[in-house]
């Protein structure tokens, strides 16, 4: 199975995001998520903003959240052992974050490496709390991404949309 196209899947999520007033992009810099960031980067109504840590995009989604805005933590899978501490304070101040999660370290992986962290990644958000929506076929995108943001908007949960490996196709080395 390939890898569905890039600009199309990108496109379709960051319209599905700007629809339902997801202003700030927080980002580490990652293949899965580049597209959707040159989107937000050009759009008039978005913004990404560079991390130098996957936590500190926890604390930007959750101000964005104190001011009536929106943002989605864009991160890859071994990012989100950085964030454990960061979705614990959130939990008490019962901030709805949203994430986006490019994963490595399941179907088609290559680098031993990436296994460990991305098999804990939906037990450690579980653990905070964080509802997982995973999209492994193109046709999963719309309606995981739709029950994520449904889930951390009017619903007040904090949810993460993962990017299977299976979607997003296995890096080659």
């Amino acid at each position: 199975m390939s890898a569905p196209d890039k600009n199309a899947w990108s496109a379709e999520l960051f319209k599905l995001f700007a629809d339902a007033g997801v202003t700030l992009f927080p980002f580490i810099p990652d293949a899965g998520n580049a597209r959707l960031i040159e989107l937000a980067a050009a759009h008039n109504e978005t913004r990404p903003v560079l991390l130098t840590s996957e936590e500190e995009g926890v604390a930007v989604c959750a101000g964005a959240d104190l001011v009536g805005e929106r943002g989605v933590l864009c991160m890859q899978s071994s990012g989100v052992g950085n964030c454990p501490n960061f979705l614990s304070l959130v939990k008490g101040g019962d901030f709805p974050i949203l994430m986006m999660v490019s994963m490595r370290g399941d179907f088609g992986e290559q680098n031993p490496w990436q296994y460990p962290m991305g098999q804990a990644v939906e037990p450690i958000l579980h653990a905070m709390g964080v509802l997982t929506f995973v999209v492994e076929r193109p046709e999963d995108l719309e309606s995981a991404t739709t029950a994520a943001l449904s889930a951390s908007g009017k619903g007040g949960q904090s949810a993460a949309l993962i990017l299977s490996q299976k979607f997003l196709g296995a890096k080659a080395f």
